[in-house]
C-alpha cells in the first residue's frame, strides 16, 4: 500500500462531510483582432472558444460584440464556439469583443480526512475517447513501458494509487521551466526527454501514462487567475487534467501547480481550485463547423482561416475584473 495514499484510502465510502468549495466571480473580455487579408482573399472564417457551464463554473451575460454576423455552435466533448465568415469589406480587418461574468467554485474530489466525495456527475459518453493517444500522445510500446515502470515501483495496485503514483512520478521529476525550445506543446516525448515544460508538458506526461495503464485521462485548457482580488491583463492560458476510476467517478488534478508551489502537492492531487476559467477540453480538436486544416493541438486561442488556409496575424488579448 502506498504511504501516500492511506489517508485517501481510509474511508473510501462516499460521504457527504467535508471542507466548503471556495467560488470568485469575475467579469471576463476576450478579444480577437483579425488583420487584413492576403489579396485576393475571399473569405475570412474565425472560431473562438466560449466557455461552458459545468459543476465547477457558471457563466452568465455573454455579450459579442464584432462588425461581423456570427453563431455559436457545440463542437467536440460539449466545446462552445463561435464562428464567423468574414467578406467585403471586413477583410481589411475587424476585431471581436467577447465579456461575460463568470463564478468558478473550487473543484474537489479527494479530501485528506474523508476519502472519495460522492459521485453525482453524469456518465461522459467520451470515456473510450480519454483512453487513446493523442498525436503528441502517443501510446506505443515505449510509453507503456515507462508508464508501468512508474506504477510497478510504486507498488501501486488500484487505479487511484497509480494515478497517484504517476502524479508524484511527473511532479518529481518535471520542472516548470519555460526557456529553450519545444516546450508548450505538450508532446510527450519532450517532456519525458527534456524534464521541463509548461502545463501542457507536465499534462501531457501525466494523461499518457495514466491512459497507457488502463485509466480514462483527459485534458482541459483554460485562463488562470492570480490569487489576489483585484483587476488585470492575463498573459497566457493554463491547463490541467482528470483522471477517472469508477470508485471516484473524475478526479482533477493539477501537476504543474503543484511542481511551481510543493506546498500545496497534496492539494493538487484531487483539487483545483477556484482561480481559473475553462474554455474547452480535449487536444487534436474538429471545430464547428469543422475548419479545413489540421485538427488543433488544443483550443484557447482565436483560430483563423483565409480560403481554407490557416490565417497568421491574428493578435488576442484577456483581462479579468473580479466581483466587487
Amino acid at each position: 500500500m502506498l504511504s501516500f495514499l492511506l489517508p485517501l484510502l481510509a474511508l473510501l465510502a462516499p460521504t457527504n462531510s467535508g471542507p466548503v468549495p471556495r467560488s470568485r466571480t469575475f467579469h471576463f473580455d476576450y478579444t480577437a483582432t483579425v488583420p487584413a487579408a492576403p489579396a485576393g482573399t475571399r473569405a475570412v472564417e474565425l472560431w473562438l472558444p466560449v466557455p461552458h457551464d459545468d459543476a465547477s463554473q457558471q457563466v452568465r451575460r455573454l455579450r459579442i460584440t464584432t462588425p461581423v454576423a456570427y453563431d455559436i455552435q457545440t463542437g467536440e466533448y460539449g466545446n462552445r464556439i463561435l464562428h464567423l465568415r468574414a467578406t467585403g469589406a471586413a477583410l481589411q480587418g475587424f476585431r471581436v469583443e467577447m465579456s461575460l461574468d463568470a463564478t468558478r467554485r473550487e473543484h474537489l474530489s479527494l479530501t485528506q480526512a474523508a476519502g472519495p466525495r460522492p459521485v453525482a456527475e453524469a456518465p461522459d459518453p467520451n470515456l473510450s475517447r480519454w483512453l487513446a493517444p493523442d498525436n503528441l500522445v502517443p501510446l506505443d510500446p515505449k510509453i507503456r513501458l515507462w508508464a508501468t515502470e512508474v506504477v510497478t515501483k510504486a507498488g501501486a495496485k488500484t487505479d487511484l494509487e497509480k494515478a497517484r503514483a504517476i502524479y508524484e512520478h511527473v511532479v518529481s521529476t518535471v520542472s516548470y521551466d519555460k526557456t529553450g525550445q519545444g516546450w508548450g506543446r505538450g508532446d510527450i516525448y519532450y517532456a519525458c526527454d527534456a524534464r521541463r515544460g509548461n502545463c501542457t508538458d507536465f499534462h501531457a506526461v501525466f494523461i499518457g501514462y495514466c491512459r497507457a495503464v488502463g485509466i480514462p485521462a483527459r485534458f482541459s485548457i483554460g485562463f488562470p487567475l492570480p490569487p489576489e482580488r483585484g483587476a488585470a491583463e492575463i498573459k497566457g492560458y493554463h491547463c490541467w487534467a482528470e483522471f477517472f476510476t469508477p470508485e471516484t467517478g473524475w478526479v482533477p488534478v493539477d501537476a504543474s501547480e503543484a511542481a511551481k508551489n510543493p506546498a500545496r502537492r497534496n492539494y493538487f492531487f484531487g483539487a483545483h481550485d477556484e482561480n481559473r476559467l475553462e474554455f474547452s477540453r480535449g487536444r487534436d480538436l474538429t471545430l464547428a463547423p469543422r475548419q479545413q486544416a489540421a485538427a488543433l493541438n488544443y483550443f484557447i486561442y482565436p483560430y483563423a482561416e483565409a480560403d481554407g488556409q490557416p490565417l497568421t496575424g491574428v493578435t488576442h488579448s484577456f483581462r479579468f475584473q473580479d466581483e466587487q
